[in-house]
């Protein structure tokens, strides 16, 4: 016969072997329930945007500490409020990391960043009409001086040219390969950078006589669509919201801003032009361009091209406008479309 000083016994092992496990349960899933709220809950800030923040815990829940971090950074907490301060607009990743017990247990959030202000509106003043090849299908423009560089696309029809921008006149010219869909290009130093559309394949020339010199892969980038360069990084535009910050020794892409409004994240920049700390960027198959601060991504302005192109020759194969370079002794643009016969140097304006 079990005596009951034996069961006893068994009860406050049980007692201490089991009672301390189901506090550690408790523990974990106490930190399975923790989220992270700012504000009243709303996912979207302006860039430097003071806030409200707070961990959300299950009751009797109280850790030793929180720590709120943002891009690599710890972010200051004073009376429960934060400031939203990154060093750029677009898609953020907030991370509380909850000190309790010895452990560490990150709760994370993502949120926007978006511009303060809406982008201020201008139009263009068309200066000059200059005569352009109607067969070039145009993705990217750059001068170095009155020289004129651009480059083509469409697969069987995509080249590197040199041209004279007064006559229309075609230099030099070099042809890609037939498998490849010519892009943006770039001119830095001695070297003319070129984008090719979903080969994740770049090339560089010798902007003397267009030789290809060498051929670079795409990293995390998604596309090539347009380059621009502020004369140490090169810029690339890919499709999504990301304008690519690039290595020019190593075209590493080390890397990005993403381009934003007042209101969303933005994902039309297509060709590129950096000007003055700020990249002008076409809007892909629209008749406008944005103008970007280069190091946040703010949209600052849209500039509105509307009835350029019917100021051109109009045939079936007419397509969108496409193209940019600003010709820095003259301090004006130069815009054309796809396969438009006119290549127009424009003063831009507040509307």
């Amino acid at each position: 016969m079990i005596s009951a000083a034996y069961f006893s016994t068994m009860w406050k092992a049980f007692i201490s072997l089991v009672f301390p496990l189901m506090l550690l349960a408790c523990g974990a899933d106490s930190k399975k329930q923790l989220s992270l709220r700012l504000g009243e809950g709303e996912t979207k800030f302006t860039l430097g945007q003071s806030t409200k923040v707070r961990l959300v815990a299950p009751e009797g829940f109280s850790p030793d500490s929180v720590h709120y971090i943002m891009d690599g950074k710890t972010l200051e907490v004073n009376a429960g409020t934060v400031v939203l301060q990154a060093g750029r607009g677009g898609n953020h990743k907030l991370t509380a990391q909850v000190f309790s017990d010895g452990e560490a247990t990150p709760v994370e959030l993502k949120i926007q960043l978006l511009a303060p202000n809406p982008p201020e509106i201008f139009t263009y003043e068309i200066l000059n009409t200059y005569p352009h090849d109607i067969e070039a299908f145009t993705q990217g423009l750059e001068f170095k001086g009155d020289t004129l560089y651009e480059s083509t696309g469409q697969r069987g029809h995509s080249s590197l040219r040199k041209v004279d921008y007064k006559s229309g006149k075609v230099l030099t010219k070099t042809d890609l390969e037939p498998k490849y869909f010519g892009e943006g290009l770039t001119l830095l130093d001695d070297s003319l950078y070129m984008l090719t559309w979903q080969s994740n394949t770049g090339f560089i020339y010798d902007p003397a006589s267009l030789e290809r010199k060498s051929s670079f892969s795409y990293g995390q980038s998604k596309e090539g669509w347009g380059l621009c360069n502020d004369g140490q990084r090169i810029y690339k535009s890919d499709g999504s919201e990301r304008i690519w910050i690039l290595n020019p020794k190593t075209m590493t892409e080390e890397g990005y801003i993403e381009t934003v409004t007042n209101k969303s994240v933005f994902n039309k920049a297509n060709e590129l032009e950096y000007v003055d700390g700020k990249i002008y960027a076409n809007v892909w198959q629209k008749p406008s361009m944005m103008i970007i601060d280069a190091e946040t991504g703010i949209i600052e302005g849209v500039v509105n091209f509307s009835g350029l192109r019917d100021k051109v020759t109009q045939h079936p194969e007419l397509d969108v406008f496409n193209g940019v370079a600003y010709h820095a002794e003259r301090q004006t643009f130069f815009v054309t479309g796809k396969k438009w016969d006119r290549l127009f140097e424009v003063k831009i304006v507040r509307k």
